[in-house]
């Protein structure tokens, strides 16, 4: 019954998004204000549907129905029930589900908050985003159901895979698939104002919150994906360069850069056919990172399913939803006008750079994921592109980001005078100067290049602080801009200084002790332990200094029972200067085992940035502006207007 229910709202759900992409579009198009209206209904119905199909996948796992295959292969009778629940986002079906339906979120969102959108302008949005969730209602119920029947009667199922049974996985992919898809909104207005000929800083205007709120979950996606893999994978490392990491960071650079394009062509009426480009991009990046974890290219902890079929319908739905964008950007680009002139030294100027900055740095990541994957399709020479080819690249673009980062807000709209920049930038650069060498000449085990990330921190957190005194009365968004590029500072702080970590794999008996960044770390053997659906050991390890004792560790190597696959759980004293971190590898004859020490310093700085970032992003959304609607005398922001369509 359960089963019966969900599939019947799937092909219900996709039903309704048909009509969603074709009545109001042909509404806006023959100025029938009837059809157009029925967009809100039609969003509304749609999202109620799929709300129906992931509520009863969701009741199946919990249920334990058995008769569906995807209960089987990711549920079990001894899996606690919040498991269970996550379960409905544990394997690809079940994810793309969620994804659907956080799409009809979005979509249901704008549909309900049209602020002053013209009728004709919100009718198109939203027949964009019917026809992006149509295309994904169908990949799921041609190669994706979730509610296919399993073969046979099975008593119980094959468990979910234990690598996804942490807290982090309860939150980082519907976090993640809150930003993945909040991009088909930017996507949709793009697109919107390229038929109906409106793009102008009134459309940024529109467009600015929703981008940013997307941005603000992406980046609290990919932060706490970051924060379960040095927990759970027992490796010890925030980022390790995955092809599935990166396919997540490129939409995060594109987003990045979209969201400051549509300042200056709010603010400024400029870059208008560049902002539209990047809503473009920031979209398709997301779509090609849906094709590298679901077609099977990638072999990655992280990567659902390894379905050909599955990769070739993704790439196919690309084509068939960016091809005809970009054609249609290409046609009305040359039409934009120029917007606002600025000079070179202008905040334009420097908010330009700093896009470009952050599109080579995707390219680059984009060209190291995806050289390999061609070179064996083509079956040519077998190659690894892993982290020094990043790093590379990679760091001087971000130190050069960083500068801009200090330089931006300081810098005035339309002409900046360089000699009165300077002046407000000297205090900044003479703190950076100072931190950079005190960090170089305190910390010993600290690089150049960590001792210049420091500089970097502390130049942002100053330019911060000039503009804040040069404020009197900050709007929200000030605020949020603020708290994102504070969190930068932080994020490369933390960066920077965990790079003077200390990490020994040692063997140890029960009572050896060994000594490692001046601490003094006690193997005092292991226990038995169990779990609901797995059993294993764990240990002890007490972290001394002198007499003083810090912590008492408790690391876990656990088996699943079903699943009979070794897992890690590594013990953290976790601190705002330091971690604390072990994990147990492997028995040895006497009792005796090997484990991994490290003493990692100002590593939670990297997520406490990335926290403040998104932070930022969701108060600058927040802004009173964009609730009152967008509308601003044409005088202070030249619109970029194009042609009307015939």
């Amino acid at each position: 019954m359960i089963a019966a229910i969900g599939h019947g709202a799937l092909w219900l759900a996709l039903l309704a998004a048909l009509l969603l992409g074709s009545l109001p579009l042909a509404g806006a198009a023959r100025s029938r204000a009837a059809w157009m209206r029925a967009a809100r209904p039609l969003a509304m119905a749609h999202a109620a549907l799929l709300a129906l199909a992931f509520a009863s996948l969701v009741a199946a796992l919990v249920q334990l129905d058995f008769s569906l295959a995807y209960v089987v292969a990711h549920a079990h009778q001894a899996l606690p029930r919040a498991y269970r629940v996550a379960a409905a986002w544990g394997g690809h079906e079940g994810s793309m589900l969620l994804w659907v339906l956080m799409l009809a979120g979005w979509t249901l969102a704008v549909a309900l908050r049209p602020g002053a959108l013209p009728a004709a302008m919100h009718a198109r949005t939203l027949a964009v985003l019917g026809w992006v969730g149509a295309g994904f209602a169908l990949f799921l119920l041609l190669t994706s159901d979730p509610f296919a029947p399993s073969v046979g009667a099975p008593r119980d199922g094959r468990d979910l895979n234990p690598l996804l049974q942490d807290a982090g996985m309860l939150l980082h992919p519907p976090l993640l698939y809150m930003g993945y898809v909040g991009f088909a909104v930017a996507f949709a207005f793009a697109v919107a104002a390229l038929i109906g000929g409106q793009a102008d800083a009134a459309w940024a205007r529109w467009t600015r919150p929703w981008t940013t709120t997307a941005w603000a979950f992406l980046t609290l996606g990919i932060a706490l994906g970051s924060w379960w893999a040095y927990g759970e994978l027992g490796w010890g490392g925030w980022w390790f360069w995955d092809p599935v990491e990166n396919a997540s960071l490129m939409p995060w650079l594109a987003g990045t850069a979209l969201i400051h394009s549509l300042a200056v062509t709010e603010k400024r009426g400029a870059l208008t056919a560049w902002t539209l480009l990047l809503a473009l991009l920031a979209f398709a990046l997301s779509l090609l990172g849906a094709f590298l974890v679901r077609s099977g290219v990638l072999s990655s902890v992280h990567a659902f399913a390894s379905d050909p079929a599955r990769g070739l319908f993704i790439l196919v739905l690309l084509a068939a939803l960016i091809g005809p964008a970009l054609a249609l950007y290409a046609w009305r680009a040359p039409r934009l006008a120029a917007g606002g002139r600025f000079d070179a030294v202008s905040r334009e100027s420097v908010l330009l750079l700093n896009n470009v900055l952050l599109l080579v740095a995707a390219a680059s990541v984009l060209l190291g994921t995806l050289y390999p994957l061609a070179l064996d399709a083509f079956g040519l020479a077998a190659v690894s592109v892993g982290p020094p080819y990043f790093e590379t690249l990679l760091l001087p673009l971000f130190a050069a980001l960083a500068v801009l980062l200090g330089i931006g807000p300081l810098a005035k709209w339309k002409r900046a005078d360089l000699p009165a920049l300077w002046q407000r930038l000297r205090w900044a650069a003479l703190a950076a100067l100072l931190a950079g060498l005190s960090a170089a000449v305190v910390a010993e085990r600290l690089s150049i290049g960590a001792a210049l990330g420091v500089a970097l921190a502390l130049w942002i957190a100053a330019g911060i602080a000039i503009d804040a005194r040069a404020t009197p009365r900050p709007a929200r968004a000030q605020w949020g801009m603020w708290l994102a590029h504070l969190g930068v500072a932080a994020f490369a702080l933390g960066m920077a200084l965990a790079g003077g970590e200390q990490q020994r794999d040692v063997r140890l008996a029960v009572g050896e002790s060994v000594e490692l960044g001046g601490l003094r770390f006690t193997f005092w053997g292991v226990r038995p332990l169990a779990g609901p659906n797995f059993e294993g050991v764990q240990g002890l390890v007490e972290v001394a200094s002198g007499e003083r004792s810090l912590a008492r560790l408790l690391p876990e190597k656990r088996v699943y029972r079903v699943q009979r696959q070794p897992m890690t759980e590594a013990a953290i004293d976790a601190g705002l200067a330091r971690d604390l971190y072990v994990s147990l590898g492997q028995p040895l004859a006497g009792g005796a085992w090997t484990l991994r020490l490290a003493v990692k310093p100002f590593v939670r700085w990297i997520w406490g940035g990335c926290a403040l970032m998104a932070l930022g992003g969701l108060v600058a959304a927040s802004d009173r502006r964009y609730r009152r609607g967008a509308r601003r005398d044409a005088a202070l922001a030249p619109a970029a207007v194009l042609e009307p369509s015939a």
